[in-house]
């Protein structure tokens, strides 16, 4: 595969972020990309939740998600949509961070909505309470590819390695962790948690995320990532907004698995013994 990494300043206008991630597309596909990967919240990144209500629509009214689709079928390309926040009617009042898989006729192979939501009080003074705003996830969605089987993730999930086993033991090669990670939190622990979910997984780990001060005040710490089975960092995107390419070659999962089976090698953890 030949993979497309869009880092993203997003901002609060949802026009400019539909045009930004269509010319991330568009770049894409005229040089060759088979697939497409774009940040957590990839048209809105507002954290006023005031002035973030008028962006935030259903599916259908999706501004983004309908210029990707139709992008997508245009050029051909596959494209992961890191995220959206979107309303999806179910009862209260509270979004979806969902995550979208589109193929090259435009269609939605999967969505997955974001198991894992950041709820803490930060040492620079930052309070943030995704759940009062979002509602979490229930299941775990792998997708097949022709590159092979794509596993889902975003931002905050990354820290959740039960997550990620439960992916590859459904036979993901390949794994997405779209994000918008917080400057303090990512220099900490960014690069290395997602090389251990790869090494863990002998899998692809492919990290489009958000970069730079946004429209909204916040800072995002950047460096999209890609990271091959064997833990090796093959991108590393730094503070640079835009798209950077980055072949992936199949041969480097089997690769990796034979050197180390770890798939075969794990075992149900049942009860924890206690000794006292």
């Amino acid at each position: 595969m030949r993979a497309a990494i869009y880092q993203a300043n997003t901002g609060i206008d949802p026009l400019l972020g539909a045009r930004a991630l269509v010319e991330a597309a568009e770049r894409a596909a005229g040089e060759g990309a088979d697939m497409l990967f774009t940040p957590e919240m990839s048209a809105v990144l507002d954290r006023d939740r005031a002035r973030a209500a008028g962006s935030i629509v259903t599916e259908e009214e999706d501004v983004a998600l309908a210029a990707m689709r139709e992008t997508a079928a245009k050029h051909g390309l596959w494209v992961h949509l890191g995220s959206l926040a979107v309303r999806d009617g179910a009862g209260d009042d509270r979004y979806v961070n969902r995550a979208y898989v589109i193929d090259d006729s435009g269609m939605i192979r999967v969505r997955y909505d974001k198991m894992h939501l950041f709820d803490v009080d930060l040492p620079d003074g930052q309070s943030i309470r995704e759940s009062a705003a979002y509602r979490a996830g229930q299941r775990a969605v792998v997708v097949d590819t022709p590159w092979g089987r794509l596993g889902l993730a975003i931002c905050y999930d990354v820290r959740f390695p039960d997550l990620f086993r439960a992916l590859s033991d459904a036979g993901a090669t390949l794994l997405s962790v779209p994000a918008a990670f917080t400057r303090p939190t990512g220099a900490a622990h960014w690069h290395i948690l997602l090389r251990a979910r790869a090494i863990e997984a002998a899998a692809y780990v492919i990290a489009a995320a958000q970069t730079g001060r946004h429209a909204d005040g916040r800072e995002t710490y950047g460096h999209s990532l890609v990271v091959d089975p064997w833990g090796t960092v093959q991108l590393d995107m730094e503070d640079d907004v835009g798209v950077k390419f980055v072949e992936l070659d199949g041969a480097a999962v089997l690769a990796a698995r034979s050197r180390i089976p770890v798939l075969q090698h794990r075992r149900p953890i049942g009860v924890v013994e206690v000794a006292r």
